[in-house]
């Protein structure tokens, strides 16, 4: 029967499945599913990339903050298709320009980069500034707040797939709100951000979510996801 001869509403309606029950209170906005990765306490789910040891960045004032030379960070915990939130701060003492200031990256998979770096009132090649797919997408406005006030994104990450052949049979995607603006929409991941040359897709499964040194002293806080 054709659609267009059906005269009942209930014939359209669709009982099962009924979604789960997850809660979002309105004075944390904080979901009941989420995985907390930092509370502000410690980093205890969190490890060196350079060494596999403990991180070793600073924890002060509810933020951990890079420590110069130390190398990157990753979770403990690998990760596929996310909903994350992460709140970062430029340093308030504005030093040098363009991709030196304020620099830092949220790295999905350890592969793929949403950019941080403090744009306010700081030009640099468009897309590499905060809130850029690294060298992949320019962000559909600039949404920094000045340096040393609290920013946040929240990113939707759907993990590529890939065969048994090592083929890839279905690219990531970004979406992302910075400060609650919508700068990336759904785009689609080319393969992996590289600084030079062109992206690569190479299989692999689950992975870390990796934060950036880059040698500034960019914060963060407030970090937690939900797995998709």
């Amino acid at each position: 029967m054709a659609y267009s001869q059906i005269t009942d509403p209930v014939a359209t309606e669709v009982w099962e499945p009924v979604p789960r029950k997850v809660t979002s209170p309105a004075d944390q906005f904080l979901p009941s599913d989420a995985i907390i990765l930092f509370d502000g306490k410690d980093m205890s789910a969190w490890k060196s990339t350079k060494t596999a040891d403990a991180a070793a960045w600073t924890i002060a004032d509810d933020a951990m903050t890079v420590k110069p030379g130390t190398g990157n960070i990753e979770t403990k915990e690998n990760f596929g298709s996310i909903q994350l939130h992460i709140e970062w701060r430029s340093p308030v003492v504005v030093e040098s320009e363009g991709q030196g200031r304020g620099n830092s990256g949220v790295f999905f998979q350890k592969r793929y980069e949403v950019q941080v770096l403090d744009n306010y009132n700081n030009k640099t090649y468009p897309n590499g500034q905060a809130g850029a797919v690294y060298k992949q997408y320019i962000p559909l406005v600039n949404a920094c707040r000045p340096p040393g006030e609290w920013q946040a994104y929240d990113i939707v990450f759907m993990a590529p797939e890939f065969n048994a052949d090592g083929i890839r049979t279905r690219p990531g995607y970004l979406t992302v709100f910075h400060n609650g603006v919508l700068i990336q929409n759904h785009v689609e991941v080319q393969g992996t951000t590289e600084y030079i040359g062109l992206p690569k897709n190479i299989a692999h499964g689950k992975a870390p979510i990796m934060l950036q040194d880059h040698s500034n002293l960019v914060s963060y806080r407030n970090i937690w996801v939900r797995e998709l």
